[in-house]
């Protein structure tokens, strides 16, 4: 297979930016952004540097960067968080993208191994397939920004009151799938895409329908955050419930916990992330711990079951009492669901 010559670059730049006709120089000199401004920038998003001279920039990336310098400029947004943005929105959209590029993944290969091909034809090639997924996803990429900004701004509505200086108050948890470790050996690539994709549906199932948010999915581990700690509770019980009736998955132990963090980039973080860690790391599987102060709070709910356990000895956090939760269900459900396992 060829390697990947600069003009299939250059052809695919100009498809997907614009030609790449300008230094960082000359983004400096159309911009007014300095140099060394507009490197934090670039490196923020998440790509290497490049040497000042290189021509490797459009008129869209000018575009852009004059807008950062207009933010800063008329808006009271402060350099340190519109970089921190900038980083959490490259994180995000490289995965994205590395996503659709899968998704011509074969097409590019089959392109790149053509004997018959010219440099020309292979560039164009691969050009129209990168346009391809643009007219694809493009709208759709702003369609659900749009939805997701709805839904965070109404969650922050909701914490509006607990919040002080970048701090929340909620509950975290993490559902952690059992095994995965040694139950993934025994699996093809492609049984264990299913399965990791069927845990992902199932968070997304479950988690945004409750009113959480879906914070980040590491393989076996998802975590979420809720305000509200009853839908969160339900939220836990109903993950490891659908764990326990799907057949592609293992079942999972869930960790949920009380209290103050503080978000950062998309992510939380605080000794409650690190006591609901803890807590899923303990978990047997098929159940839910809770922290004490959740637990006390969730006594009370005619809706679940809370039971203290002894007290435990945590790593970096020391000794502290738990709870395990359930739902409470009528006892005829309880019957109904014995007969069903007895019938399977």
């Amino acid at each position: 297979m060829p390697e990947p010559s600069s003009r299939i670059w250059e052809t695919l730049s100009a498809a997907l930016l614009g030609r790449p006709e300008l230094s960082a120089v000359d983004i400096a000199e159309r911009t007014g952004v300095s140099p060394a401004q507009a490197r934090r920038f670039w490196q923020a998003l998440g790509f290497p540097r490049v040497a000042t001279d290189d021509r490797v920039f459009t008129q869209k990336d000018g575009d852009m960067l004059r807008a950062a310098a207009a933010i800063l400029e008329h808006e009271t947004l402060a350099p340190d968080v519109l970089l921190q943005m900038t980083r959490a929105t490259g994180q995000a959209l490289a995965r994205v993208a590395s996503m659709h590029a899968l998704s011509i993944a074969n097409d590019i290969v089959t392109v790149m191994r053509a004997q018959d091909m010219s440099e020309k034809d292979r560039a164009d090639a691969i050009a129209t397939l990168g346009e391809s997924l643009l007219r694809s996803y493009e709208p759709f990429i702003g369609y659900i920004w749009r939805r997701h900004m709805l839904a965070a701004i109404m969650q922050t509505i909701a914490t509006a009151n607990d919040r002080a200086s970048g701090e929340e108050t909620g509950t975290v948890g993490f559902a952690d799938l059992v095994d995965f470790t040694a139950t993934s050996q025994q699996l093809s690539e492609h049984e264990l895409a299913q399965m990791v994709e069927r845990f992902e549906q199932i968070g997304y199932d479950h988690i945004p329908d409750r009113g959480g948010r879906v914070v980040k999915i590491l393989g076996d581990e998802i975590m979420f955050t809720n305000p509200d700690i009853h839908a969160a509770a339900d939220t836990a019980l109903a993950l490891a419930e659908a764990c326990e009736a799907d057949a592609l998955v293992p079942d999972v132990r869930v960790g949920l916990a009380l209290g103050p963090m503080l978000a950062w980039e998309g992510d939380v973080y605080g000794n409650t992330v690190n006591l609901a860690s803890r807590l899923v790391g303990i978990a047997n599987p098929g159940t839910v711990l809770l922290s004490y102060e959740l637990g006390q709070r969730l006594n009370t709910d005619a809706a679940f079951s809370v039971h203290e356990i002894r007290e435990t000895k945590l790593k970096g956090i020391g000794r502290t009492k738990l709870w395990v939760l359930r739902r409470l269900e009528p006892q005829s459900d309880k019957h109904e669901k014995k007969r069903k396992r007895h019938r399977e």
